[in-house]
């Protein structure tokens, strides 16, 4: 099909949507590492599981050999609000860029919570109303998985506890109204509300939180209350299963119209869009069927795959959840205040590090001055105002696009913008003031975090 035809947005009919998730771990030769109980080394079962996941979600979790996991119909309605997303060629871009590639980008902003995290939320609502629970607890960072949440919850008549991290409650009042519009209640983390949130002020007084922190107090919370469970907005299989509808919508697409990407691009904080986004190519990668360039994109403030190491850790700060096998900064690790850009969870989820162990997937680090010089550039020409993690990607977009303006080569480059940034004008405010600075950690830094890694034979050699 000839270029010209190719229209700005692409749109799927509803009838075109996905009925089923899909499954990456069925087409992996190396399965990724089953999570371990900290008290006895051994794999979680599905009862161990169950007291702090919902009983379907956690046969999600444990699902490495289904391929296709079928959208329950009430999930799929839900959807139909905001999906299916666009698939946008950034023909001004291009233009802008004078680049001979051809740039795509997956749009993942259209509904209120502002980026993709709906997509698991409403399907971790739905399974754990079906449960016939009484409400979800669960962390937010930057807010847009709270907001998701919340949303999902509220739809579902839910109770939905989320707990914030403190620098991003501070920093972003408006995503936590938006959050207590839809019912919820938001405490900023650490808090004086749980044990362990008790425990972590004492022995870092003033910190400004973390998600691994937010995501300790948060499990105590669901683990001690009466019909509760505790969710989570990325790094586990079952998120990145749902979130491969991003995925499959856009193969359709590229399909329909006889694309095919020579790199795809995601940002990876925890992993979920870059999981969602990259699924059924990789799938196709996995079975031979096809070649791609895999990028994620990481802060350099924050570089859990880039200079972390791949051993089992904790999830949390507080220590109170499963081990996971990933690449990791080590639960301890609390990325500077000054990092606003998002992408600050100090592991990466278990799929994305084998993956990325095989070599299946490469990785780049970026400096958050330059990411959202990215953002102002893609906002001035694309007339989407871009969350900060989302322009990690849109930066080594661009990098590519402009390396083929060297070389003249014609690719076709494809990225995950996850969502809008509207609630991120701090950030944006102190870059256009010229008080954003970059953070890297420096060996030492790190060291401190790394020493955390629990030691047990196997585990970091």
């Amino acid at each position: 099909m000839s270029e010209k035809k190719i229209p700005y947005k692409i749109y799927l009919e509803e009838s075109e949507m996905p009925k089923e998730w899909y499954n990456v771990r069925a087409d992996m030769k190396n399965k990724p590492a089953p999570l371990l109980n900290p008290g006895t080394l051994k794999p979680m079962t599905e009862e161990e599981l169950g007291v702090v996941f919902c009983e379907e979600l956690v046969k999600q979790e444990l699902d490495n050999d289904n391929r296709f996991i079928e959208i329950p119909e009430k999930i799929r309605d839900f959807y139909k609000m905001y999906r299916p997303a666009p698939l946008v060629r950034a023909y001004c871009l291009e233009e802008k860029l004078q680049t001979p590639a051809k740039i795509y980008y997956k749009f993942e902003g259209n509904n209120t919570s502002g980026s993709h995290k709906l997509n698991s939320a409403i399907a971790q609502a739905y399974y754990a109303k079906d449960q016939g629970l009484k409400g979800v607890t669960t962390e937010t960072g930057a807010g847009q998985w709270g907001t998701a949440l919340s949303m999902a919850c509220s739809y579902l008549d839910l109770d939905c506890q989320v707990y914030m991290v403190k620098c991003s409650y501070e920093q972003k009042p408006f995503r936590r109204e938006v959050m207590r519009t839809y019912g919820a209640s938001v405490t900023p983390s650490p808090s004086e509300t749980t044990e362990i949130g008790k425990k972590i002020l004492a022995e870092h007084p003033g910190t400004s939180g973390s998600l691994g922190c937010a995501i300790s107090e948060a499990v105590e919370v669901a683990t001690h209350t009466e019909g509760y469970r505790y969710v989570l907005g990325s790094v586990l299989n079952q998120v990145l299963l749902h979130q491969s509808v991003i995925g499959v919508e856009t193969k359709i697409a590229m399909d329909k119209y006889g694309i095919k990407p020579d790199i795809i691009i995601g940002c990876a904080g925890g992993g979920s869009n870059l999981g969602g986004l990259i699924s059924p190519f990789m799938g196709e990668q996995l079975r031979g069927e096809a070649e791609y360039q895999f990028i994620a994109v990481e802060p350099a403030s924050c570089p859990s795959l880039t200079r972390g190491v791949f051993a089992y850790d904790f999830c949390d700060t507080g220590m109170v959840c499963p081990l996971a096998k990933m690449y990791t900064l080590g639960s301890g690790f609390i990325p500077s205040a000054n990092h606003a850009g998002g992408l600050r969870y100090h592991g990466m989820s278990s799929t994305l590090s084998q993956l990325y162990h095989d070599g299946y997937m490469e990785a780049r680090s970026v400096e958050q001055t330059s990411v959202f010089e990215a953002a102002e550039q893609f906002a001035r020409v694309e007339g989407i105002l871009p969350a900060p993690e989302s322009s990690h990607a849109i930066k080594v977009a661009i990098d590519e696009a402009m390396k083929c303006k060297e070389t003249g080569e014609e690719k076709t480059i494809l990225f995950g913008l996850t969502g809008t940034g509207y609630f991120d004008m701090y950030a944006y405010e102190k870059f256009h003031d010229g008080k954003m600075t970059d953070y890297i950690p420096t060996d030492e830094d790190l060291k401190a975090g790394f020493d955390g890694i629990p030691r047990f034979p196997g585990n970091m050699e």
